[in-house]
């Protein structure tokens, strides 16, 4: 899709000119990033996302990243309620927020899980004192 197709203010441009230079960036990246995240942000109220431009992640806002709720969760036994109980209590992280991770991870499940994957391989390779 073109963007000529949108119109921004002046005042939006500059700003968004400059905080792509800043991020060393195109403004078209740039924006195509905010359009997907602030989208994902109004579907899913309590994700955000941090990160480096070459490492976006969704995340519980003042909480950890989706990955990391959804990888705890699978290492739990038992039906879904009982996991999200027990996490809850684990962690302190309100069961509300455990079920806006899963919302989330549901509606993006192979990016959640390839990161999973990744922070894995990461764990075994340090494991057996490779370098990663």
């Amino acid at each position: 899709m073109s963007t000529s197709l949108f119109r921004v203010s002046e005042s939006a441009g500059r700003r968004l000119v400059a905080r792509a230079a800043l991020e060393g960036t195109s403004s078209t990246a740039l924006l195509d990033r905010l359009i997907r995240e602030g989208v994902d942000q109004l579907e899913h109220p309590g994700i955000v996302f941090r990160g480096p431009i070459h490492d976006r992640r969704a995340a519980l806002a003042a909480g950890p990243d989706v990955w990391e709720v959804v990888a705890r969760l699978l290492e739990l036994d038992g039906p879904v309620e009982h996991r999200i109980a027990v996490l809850s209590w684990q962690s302190d992280l309100q069961s509300r927020k455990i079920r806006t991770a899963l919302a989330y991870a549901r509606d993006y499940g192979m990016e959640i899980g390839a990161r999973i994957g990744r922070n894995r391989q990461a764990a075994e390779a340090i494991q057996r004192g490779e370098p990663i």
